[in-house]
């Protein structure tokens, strides 16, 4: 059994876990990102996973937020949102001279209620540190939630 799950991510208690260290340098962000989508899959949820700059070279830090940050939101649509569609983009973005990798997790579950979830002491944790993880690294978050989905997207910068 536990080489079964030794290459595998899991779902403890609705979060996403890898039970291996992220390697980077093999999987490129873009596997690591795609492993984390196994239990929603598994769970009978349809996963697009949309790369469009497949090669992008994206620095360990930048592919360590990017990773946290899809591991948080899947784990939130794997808990709460019901979802039946889950669409996963990464890609890449220019603003001016300044190019930015952007991660987008759109889908279709229930949704919630946006300026709730980012007060209280229990509700949000997840998303407000993320949020403060991402602004810390010069990016920005938006959340747009509705009872027909939710659309978080996360960009920071690439170079």
């Amino acid at each position: 059994m536990k080489s079964l799950l030794s290459d595998e991510v899991v779902a403890v208690r609705g979060v996403l876990t890898d039970t291996q260290p992220v390697d980077f340098h093999a999987l490129g962000v873009t596997g690591a990102i795609d492993r984390l989508t196994l239990p929603l899959r598994e769970s009978g949820t349809v996963v697009h996973l949309e790369t469009p700059h497949h090669r992008m070279e994206v620095d360990r830090q930048s592919a360590t937020l990017l990773y946290r940050a899809a591991q948080e939101l899947l784990s939130n649509v794997y808990k709460f949102a019901q979802a039946s569609d889950v669409t996963v983009r990464l890609g890449c973005v220019t603003r001016g001279m300044s190019h930015r990798v952007q991660l987008k997790v759109v889908d279709d579950g229930r949704g919630f209620h946006v300026p709730a979830a980012m007060v209280g002491r229990h509700a949000g944790m997840g998303l407000r540190l993320m949020q403060a993880a991402v602004v810390l690294a010069g990016g920005e978050m938006t959340i747009d939630s509705s009872a027909s989905g939710t659309c978080v997207t996360i960009t920071v910068p690439l170079d």
